[in-house]
């Protein structure tokens, strides 16, 4: 349940904490008092809904945090996936957003908004103002019953989805070969062509490398030859005269005062040294120059073999590596021309085990859905009733697609009739816009009775409906209470009687502008806020009187349903 709302920097609203309780939370307030405000902050921290609108313009951040407490399983699990501490059930959700960036955290951990989301659908499940307009579309009775059916038909539906793209991309594969059959001989001919340039080449994993490298010596052959000389003359390496000569007769001259003291000793070992190290420099200097040999010939048989390499990775892979993976694909390819009727019937084969095992699984879906429809129709039926449905008919009708998709082939439509001797009809061409709202209540209803999700939001559920109406939706409210926590945003007294909690928003001026605070009621409050509700400007004794005994009333029908 939700246990606290911390907004801050919201439209209206500067800072509000709500700290909601079990049962019946009802949220009651004049049109425009901002009682929008909330729920579209409840969104945003869930992640469904957007600072955008929100946030004021001079407001340098805003922030909107949920407290939930929570022991289920389901919600244990994800956290622990995700590695977030948990203690004592408590979790704390916020998103804060400044200069037109948001963050979402849980238990003070940076979370991806989409991980939010995930969480939230099984800690609470928000009736939008509006949602009871999707009961027009099948799609959504599909949903519903799907939803009823629970765990053995979601397995199900997995498995499905897996099958279904696996027998999309079957038929994608067989329409792609059919239609490829007019153009195969042209196909085999060019594939035979660029399979035997590339084989013809005798392509070797690395040899580019390699004959770059020797090509780049080859190519500049002369002046390293040039350069070799020079070198050699000057060190005296294969000379009489040089560097190598004049060292030793420096050498010779200090050898002959070596004696004498001083420094001398030190520079005759450094010119030594420096003999050894030239002498070796020149016998290398000579090796390489023997072994070093510069031939045209060489060099232009390299030249042409790098052209033919380059032409063949231009054509058919950056490296020679995806040159030869390049030949074994279309060598797979020219089998399967080759052989292509063996090829089809390979794919009609894939494609016939793909659908056949797709139809097996959506007749099992169908199974489960129409053994779990029958008690489905009759518990929305004794829901309608309560709600004041009193001559209601109500079925749950399959049809079959024309063809299967990732949730099987069933077609679902709720028909209803709420007069007598009407017959049955689909749900969207015969309910109102009060009509509507009451069925949405009792499907919430219904489906309250083995939903985990401990928590219901209803925005203005009371939409169209009054009187003796309105009084079957307060208490079906309280029975859905009774299990689950409720929060509702209402206008109807019947309903707001009905309040374990009952929370007024209000608009004030404050520092030259409109502000909306939100404050719990005792139960005096809360007979002068219904008493507002009923007597709109002028709140009289008289007024005062019903909304008490409504008050009364309310309490006697939440203690006869316990």
């Amino acid at each position: 349940m939700i246990v606290s709302l911390h907004v801050k920097n919201m439209v209206l609203i500067d800072e509000a904490e709500v700290e909601f309780g079990g049962g019946l939370n009802i949220l009651t307030g004049e049109t425009g008092a901002g009682k929008s405000i909330l729920l579209g902050a409840v969104n945003i921290a869930l992640g469904t809904g957007n600072f955008r609108d929100y946030v004021p313009e001079d407001a340098e951040y805003a922030l909107v945090e949920l407290v939930f407490a929570s022991d289920q399983e389901s919600v244990r699990k994800k956290l622990e996936k995700m590695e977030i501490p948990w203690e004592d059930g408590e979790i704390i959700i916020s998103r804060k957003y400044r200069k037109g960036r948001s963050v979402s955290k849980v238990n003070g951990e940076t979370v991806p908004l989409s991980f939010v989301r995930e969480l939230s659908s099984d800690l609470i499940d928000i009736h939008g103002q509006h949602e009871h307009q999707s009961l027009l579309y099948p799609a959504k009775h599909l949903e519903i019953l799907d939803e009823y059916a629970g765990e053995e038909l979601a397995a199900l539906k997995q498995k499905c989805a897996l099958e279904y793209h696996a027998y999309v991309s079957a038929a994608r594969k067989l329409s792609r070969a059919r239609s490829d059959e007019a153009g195969r001989a042209k196909e085999t001919d060019f594939l035979r062509f660029e399979l035997q340039e590339i084989e013809s080449a005798g392509l070797r994993p690395g040899e580019d490398e390699e004959l770059e490298a020797r090509y780049q010596v080859l190519s500049n052959g002369r002046r390293i030859m040039e350069a070799l000389a020079e070198a050699a003359g000057l060190t005296g390496c294969r000379t009489s005269e040089g560097a190598a000569d004049e060292i030793g007769r420096a050498l010779r001259a200090l050898n002959a005062v070596r004696g004498f003291g001083g420094e001398l000793d030190g520079f005759c070992r450094m010119l030594e040294d420096i003999e050894g190290m030239l002498g070796d420099f020149n016998r290398g200097l000579s090796e390489y120059m023997d072994d070093f040999t510069f031939d045209e010939q060489e060099l232009q048989k390299i030249d042409e073999r790098l052209d033919l390499l380059n032409r063949l990775k231009a054509k058919y892979g950056k490296t020679i590596e995806a040159v030869l993976a390049y030949r074994k694909e279309k060598e797979e390819r020219l089998r399967i021309l080759q052989n292509y009727e063996a090829y089809l019937q390979e794919l009609r084969t894939e494609y016939e085990k793909a659908k056949k095992d797709l139809l097996l699984t959506a007749k099992e879906i169908s199974a489960v859905r129409k053994r779990c429809a029958g008690p489905l129709a009759e518990k929305i039926k004794k829901a309608l009733v309560d709600l004041n449905f009193l001559e209601v008919q109500f079925e749950i009708r399959f049809a079959l697609l024309d063809k299967p998709c990732e949730s099987g082939i069933d077609a679902v439509c709720f028909q209803i009739s709420t007069n007598p001797g009407m017959p049955l009809r689909p749900l969207g061409e015969v309910a109102s816009g009060g009509e509507l709202s009451r069925i949405m209540l009792a499907v919430k209803a219904v489906m309250a009775q083995q939903d985990a999700v401990d928590t219901l939001i209803f925005d203005e559920i009371d939409t169209g409906i009054s009187g003796r109406t309105a009084q079957k939706v307060s208490e079906k409210m309280a029975v859905i209470a009774g299990k689950h926590q409720v929060i509702c945003i209402t206008h109807l007294a019947q309903i707001a009687a009905m309040a374990d909690s009952h929370f007024q928003i209000e608009k004030y001026p404050k520092d030259g502008k409109t502000v909306t605070a939100i404050r719990p009621l005792d139960e005096e409050q809360s007979v002068a806020e219904l008493a507002r509700i009923l007597g709109g400007a002028e709140i009289t004794q008289a007024v005062l009187d019903n909304a008490r005994e409504m008050k009364e009333l309310a309490a006697k029908t939440k203690k006869y349903q316990c």
